[in-house]
């Protein structure tokens, strides 16, 4: 019979003045990782702009090349979500504020949902598993960083 243990400790904050370089700029840490990274993971600011995304992501999303959706908000830069009914019609704006990277941004939480995205002559959409964490800067949400990974 296998044995697991779970041990939690106590978070010990950082004192006041004492963070470093790289935690001071924590978002532009993950913008340039997201930049450079193999999976498919998108980072919007507190405006909901695209900041990075990386290859595979764009490709997975149906975006084209990043630097054509990099500085557009993320739901004017091409991504099209549809719903999962037999006949998929675009989200409306209230659910689309529901979507992971939108939530975690808006409600400083984790969040985890299905996504169905829809590329130029792909009439069935493509389902995508989206888990989206906030970034913080300066202990303030900042932005949003979201991986994804096809269903």
């Amino acid at each position: 019979m296998a044995h697991v243990e779970l041990s939690l400790s106590e978070v010990f904050p950082t004192p006041a003045g004492t963070a470093d370089e790289q935690e001071s700029d924590n978002f532009g840490q993950w913008s340039g990782t997201v930049s450079r990274a193999a999976e498919p993971c998108l980072l919007i600011d507190g405006d909901t702009t695209v900041v990075a995304i990386s290859a595979s992501g764009c490709d997975l999303l149906c975006l084209g090349a990043p630097e054509d959706v990099i500085g557009r908000p993320l739901l004017e830069g091409g991504l099209r979500l549809v719903d999962f009914t037999a006949q998929p019609s675009e989200l409306t704006e209230q659910e689309s504020d529901k979507i992971p990277p939108l939530l975690a941004l808006h409600s400083g939480r984790l969040a985890r949902g299905l996504l169905r995205v829809q590329g130029p002559g792909d009439d069935a959409g493509t389902t995508v598993d989206a888990i989206a964490t906030p970034v913080l800067t300066d202990g303030e949400v900042a932005g949003s960083l979201t991986f994804f990974s096809r269903v």
